[in-house]
């Protein structure tokens, strides 16, 4: 596929277009900041300016189709097969609140808009756990039930949450408008490899720090598979999939952070010993998702017996 990629740069952006790239594809970085892969291809764009989102979404995804013997287009306009959004302010706390909110639903409806009327019928798009409202709250926030799956009330208080609330909206929209496939990604706290060694120390003496992220996480390469696998599955119209590991990313059992943490909270499921809080049964089952990793691979589970 030749994919346009927002955000290449980003945290989960840096490894996911690469990954993407290492599979066969042609991978185009809009972003305000080059990745400087030399496997993707990256052009500076502006997300919030309706014009160039369209412009660059239109025009040669590489130099090197100059050579080509016709111009490179396809769809209604666009030489694009796919696009994946993944551009964002990423939390609160890094810019004011409005700007946050401004950014976010503004670039994602350019883009949305851009990528259906040039007739591009796959948009992948980074949504957040934080829609559930419990990652940003003031205080403490308990889900109403675990595992937390997407059918979960969406209702955050924050900005940040507010704009992929809102971003879902808006991408179910497009879908009903023009029949893409619209897939949304509510992503988890995401970990680099290297984080395990750094962070994940503290979290295993302390089960409390995660207890915002539903004690959960996302490798980035297993974001990677995530993202290659809504690129390969067609025709489930416009579906959002949580996304995260298989396992917690604390030594504590299930049980005992339901004991712990979620005393009154609904267990809707008898969960593994180290199951995820964060359901990502709706992606197994439509999209064939399955995490190939764990922090326990680099770290040895403190609590695990011989």
């Amino acid at each position: 596929m030749r994919i346009f990629f927002t955000g290449g740069s980003g945290k989960a952006g840096h490894h996911v277009a690469p990954f993407l790239a290492s599979q066969g594809h042609q991978v185009t970085n809009a972003d305000l900041t080059p990745l400087g892969h030399p496997d993707v291809t990256d052009l500076r764009v502006d997300l919030t300016d309706a014009g160039q989102v369209y412009s660059a979404m239109a025009g040669m995804p590489t130099m090197a189709d100059l050579d080509a013997p016709e111009p490179v287009q396809g769809g209604r306009g666009s030489a694009y097969d796919a696009v994946v959004h993944f551009a964002a302010v990423p939390a609160i706390g890094i810019a004011p609140d409005a700007t946050t909110f401004e950014t976010n639903i503004l670039a994602h409806y350019h883009v949305l808009e851009a990528a259906t009327r040039l007739g591009i019928r796959k948009v992948v798009f980074a949504s957040s756990e934080t829609t559930y409202g419990i990652c940003f709250a003031q205080g403490e926030r308990k889900p109403l039930y675990v595992p937390v799956d997407e059918e979960h009330p969406v209702v955050p208080e924050d900005s940040y949450a507010m704009s992929k609330v809102a971003g879902e909206v808006v991408a179910r929209s497009f879908h009903a408008r023009t029949g893409a496939d619209v897939y949304g990604l509510r992503i988890n706290n995401v970990m680099e490899p290297h984080e395990y060694a750094e962070k994940f120390p503290a979290f295993l003496e302390d089960p409390s720090l995660r207890r915002r992220n539903v004690f959960s996480y996302i490798d980035t390469r297993d974001l990677g598979q995530m993202t290659l696998r809504c690129l390969e599955t067609d025709g489930l119209g416009f579906e959002v999939f949580n996304v995260a590991n298989a396992d917690m990313s604390v030594a504590a059992t299930t049980q005992e952070v339901v004991e712990r943490f979620y005393g009154g909270v609904e267990v809707r499921k008898e969960m593994g010993r180290d199951e995820t809080f964060y359901s990502i049964d709706k992606a197994r089952r439509l999209l064939g998702y399955e995490p190939q990793h764990s922090w326990r691979d680099v770290l040895a589970d403190p609590r695990r017996e011989g």
